[in-house]
């Protein structure tokens, strides 16, 4: 009983001793050294770390008189900062246009493009037809609802007439019309019914006058058919106008081109869509069934984009293109012999002059006489052909071959290494 009584003071002592002997033992002995007290107190306090070690460490310093292995500290690596990529700027692409750079040059050639808003659609077509020609300026003077009828709204000869009076020098006239032509003519107190015979005499003479104003200032004239619409009725109309477009503008020296083909189907009937001018189909006629899209203008102005051509470039450079005065028979004068500008006149004009050949070419003959590639003679000049071939073949050392390959038409034996030569080789 006792001995299990001091085991268990002992026990208690030991206990006492691990949890505050050591600080007990350090403030008895600063107590008993003064000294050494102030010393230590004017040393710099360790760091946290250090201090947290040596509280751990204090009971087997004083036991033993040794510090214990002190615990390792990891400390968590650094994260490595990386510096980001450099941003590199894109660079704006660049762009190659195919489209050629065509120079600033001064125009030297007005196209004056007159009629109804087909006329005014059919402007906006040149424009695009005549992009690669900066020498050419497409003139607009097209005013939408005229017509030749209508003289009280819109007087087309007297426009033109005042046009042509003006400072704009003008090298080729287009016209389109007759959209709006489809009414009564007034005469007077008289009114005529469209298509009657008067209203087709008074609609003749306002075709005459615009078509005589730009014969008398020899300016080429280009006088372009209504091309048919989705209203039956009208387009049956549009006939009968272009009809008179026809005869009364070449009579006067003028020139007639006809759309109305670019714009049908197979079987002539009007249709809103078609190839356009780089045979893609596309949509030509507007909902209205009467006017163009932008490509159906484009596809117009090609037709008459060909005949404007030829008349700028028979035109010598920097002048007025002029025709020849038409004769009170309405047709061109004849083209004198030698005078090549007066010629081309003519071909722009539509008339295909004839020309005479001199006698020395005349009396030479259309071929020479024909040379047999076998050797043989050629034939006499005035010997029929098929004649000589067979005296040629029936003489000579040429004759076995010939007859056999002309007269039996058994071909010749191949030669080896040549091109008729098909057999295998050995």
């Amino acid at each position: 009983m006792r001995l299990r009584s001091l085991a268990m003071v002992f026990c208690a002592a030991c206990l006492l001793l691990v949890t505050s002997g050591p600080a007990s033992l350090a403030q008895w002995y600063w107590q008993q050294q003064p000294q050494q007290r102030q010393q230590w107190s004017q040393r710099p306090p360790p760091p946290p770390q250090q201090r947290v070690q040596q509280q751990q460490g204090g009971l087997f310093q004083f036991l033993f008189g040794q510090t214990p292995q002190q615990p390792r500290v990891y400390q968590q690596p650094r994260q490595r900062v990386v510096a980001p990529p450099p941003v590199r700027r894109r660079q704006a692409p660049v762009i190659v246009r195919d489209d050629p750079v065509v120079p600033k040059v001064d125009v030297a050639h007005h196209v004056l493009v007159i009629g109804d808003s087909l006329g005014n659609l059919l402007a906006d077509g040149l424009d695009d037809a005549l992009e690669d020609r900066p020498d050419v300026e497409v003139v607009h003077k097209a005013k939408a609802d005229s017509g030749l009828v209508r003289s009280d709204f819109y007087d087309w000869p007297k426009a033109v007439s005042e046009i042509l009076a003006g400072d704009q020098k003008i090298s080729a006239g287009v016209m389109l019309i007759g959209l709006n032509d489809r009414q009564p003519l007034r005469e007077g107190d008289t009114v005529h019914e469209p298509l009657s015979p008067r209203w087709l005499e008074l609609y003749r003479e306002r075709i005459d006058a615009i078509a005589g104003a730009f014969a008398a200032r020899r300016i080429p004239f280009i006088w372009v058919g209504a091309p048919p619409v989705q209203n039956a009725r009208l387009s049956a109309d549009f006939v009968t106008f272009n009809d008179l477009y026809r005869q009364r503008v070449e009579k006067a020296g003028g020139q007639y081109v006809d759309l109305w083909d670019g714009f049908v189907d197979a079987e002539n009937r009007y249709t809103a869509s078609g190839p356009d001018v780089s045979g893609q189909p596309m949509r030509l006629r507007l909902g209205d069934g009467i006017h163009f899209t932008a490509a159906g203008a484009r596809k117009a102005a090609h037709f008459v984009d060909l005949v404007i051509r030829r008349i700028i470039e028979a035109a010598p450079q920097g002048s007025v293109i002029a025709l020849p005065a038409p004769s009170e028979s309405g047709a061109p004068p004849a083209a004198q012999q030698g005078s090549i500008e007066r010629m081309i006149d003519l071909m722009v004009a539509g008339v295909q002059p004839v020309i005479g050949l001199s006698p020395a070419l005349q009396a030479r003959p259309l071929a020479g006489p024909i040379q047999p590639l076998t050797g043989g003679q050629a034939p006499a000049l005035g010997q029929p052909l098929l004649a000589s071939i067979g005296e040629a073949r029936g003489r000579g050392e040429a004759a076995a071959p010939l007859e056999r390959a002309f007269g039996q038409g058994i071909a010749p034996d191949p030669v080896p290494g040549r091109l008729d030569d098909y057999r295998w080789p050995r």
